[in-house]
């Protein structure tokens, strides 16, 4: 470590060189994460060392020239280490196990879904034609009334009377079948 260690020295070119301060200050970082706490593993000191070095690149802009680098990558190390021991604390949280649930759920009714959708298909497919054109034209094809009395050359009011009647057919199936 340089002994006059002004965050200027390490300046070239206008940016810091992020090359030599990473040379010069690796050790000194470890030291302060391992004194912290010396069952923290290697893998997540490293982890900490580099995203000290990544946060001084980004934030250099916004450093004073004139203060100590080893204080402002200190102060660096010691918060990125509190988040991390703060997010290994969490490690359990019971977000994952919510998460988990939904997920559990969300299959549960994917296949309740399946089932109601297969119910509905085999009940229209044994509905009359006029009314198996209707429901089709109108659910699947996502037409309007109007364009529906036109292909099929019936009024909108009929076709409104028989979707209500055909939905009201489906729900008591469905009601009945447990769905």
């Amino acid at each position: 470590m340089k002994e006059n260690n002004l965050i200027k020295n390490y300046i070239k070119n206008n940016q810091l060189d992020i090359e030599e301060i990473i040379q010069n200050y690796t050790p000194y970082i470890y030291s302060i994460i391992r004194n912290k706490n010396s069952n923290i593993s290697n893998e997540d000191i490293e982890e900490i060392i580099s995203d000290v070095f990544l946060a001084t690149w980004k934030n250099q802009e916004k450093l004073d020239v004139n203060k100590e680098l080893s204080s402002y990558l200190a102060k660096i190390a010691k918060n990125l280490y509190n988040k991390k021991l703060r997010n290994t604390r969490n490690d359990i949280d019971i977000d994952d196990y919510i998460n988990i649930l939904f997920e559990e759920e969300s299959i549960e009714l994917k296949i309740e879904n399946t089932e109601r959708e297969h119910l509905i298909y085999m009940l229209v497919n044994n509905m009359k034609p006029e009314d198996k054109d209707i429901f089709t034209l109108y659910y699947y094809n996502s037409m309007t009334m109007k364009q529906i009395s036109k292909i099929l050359n019936i009024t909108e009011k009929k076709i409104k009377s028989r979707l209500f009647r055909i939905r009201k057919k489906i729900r008591k199936h469905l009601d009945n079948g447990g769905v």
